[in-house]
């Protein structure tokens, strides 16, 4: 088993930001000062080029902190922020950006490089979930959710279809393909998909195929003017997950 260490750690407007490792995967864990018993953990995943510290992710986990008592945590996907790049996944990279500068489909080698990056990440979340769970403030009993677009919803689906833990999740702006329709059909977990209107990469029909294939009872499409480059603060409601968890009678801070 990795052991799991705090590198740092740093207090500002209530909210404690520790950042981790857990063998060679580095994360960050943001809690409340004072959290409560069970307060919920939730799984922040960062989109594809980004990292477990991107403004907009920390933004958000420091509100679920500050505003709900949540703990919330995020890690790197391998060959991003402080995690080296295979070869491999070079040269997926290298596809990729010659396909958008010819303005050619990046569905062929963005589907290859972000299943590869699912295959390699699901395991990885898990047993960061493991070891956060293994810490006297947060616990077993702590309701766990997800929430991330783009690539953290090409990890976050499979991972909400293989672990039971999580109990809601907000997806959305996903290049769609034949594993993860089969990952969503094992989804059934509230969700809420965030889905682009106008995006010149991700096309609708992709977003409603995806959706539709959720195995979910409760979910809801919301849809937005423009690209997944830039997603509207409303749509990112955080207070979707304090209402799940209070309806299916999760203790909550």
């Amino acid at each position: 088993m990795h052991k799991f260490l705090f590198t740092a750690e740093s207090t500002f407007d209530g909210v404690v930001d520790r950042s981790f490792t857990l063998g060679d995967i580095p994360g960050v864990l943001w809690s409340p000062e004072s959290p409560a018993s069970g307060a919920p953990l939730m799984l922040m995943g960062h989109g594809g080029g980004l990292n477990k510290r991107a403004p907009g992710l920390v933004a958000r986990a420091r509100a679920m902190a500050a505003e709900h008592g949540f703990h919330a945590a995020a890690i790197d996907v391998q060959g991003h922020g402080d995690r080296s790049r295979t070869d491999r996944d070079q040269r997926w990279v290298d596809e990729m950006l010659r396909a958008r500068a010819a303005g050619e489909s990046l569905a062929p080698s963005i589907t290859a490089y972000n299943g590869s990056l699912a295959d390699r990440t699901v395991p990885e979340w898990q047993a960061t979930i493991d070891a956060l769970q293994a810490l006297p403030e947060v616990g077993t009993d702590a309701p766990i959710g997800y929430m991330g677009m783009t690539l953290a919803t090409t990890i976050g689906i499979p991972l909400a279809a293989a672990d039971a833990r999580i109990r809601a999740a907000i997806f959305g702006g996903v290049f769609v393909y034949d594993a993860l329709l089969s990952a969503a059909r094992e989804v059934s977990i509230p969700i809420e998909f965030l889905m682009p209107l106008d995006d010149p990469e991700i096309d609708r029909a992709s977003g409603l195929e995806i959706f539709d294939a959720f195995g979910s009872t409760e979910k809801t499409l919301l849809a937005f003017p423009g690209s997944h480059f830039r997603v509207p603060q409303t749509q990112l409601d955080t207070s979707f997950f304090v209402r799940q968890f209070e309806r299916a009678g999760m203790p909550l801070a």
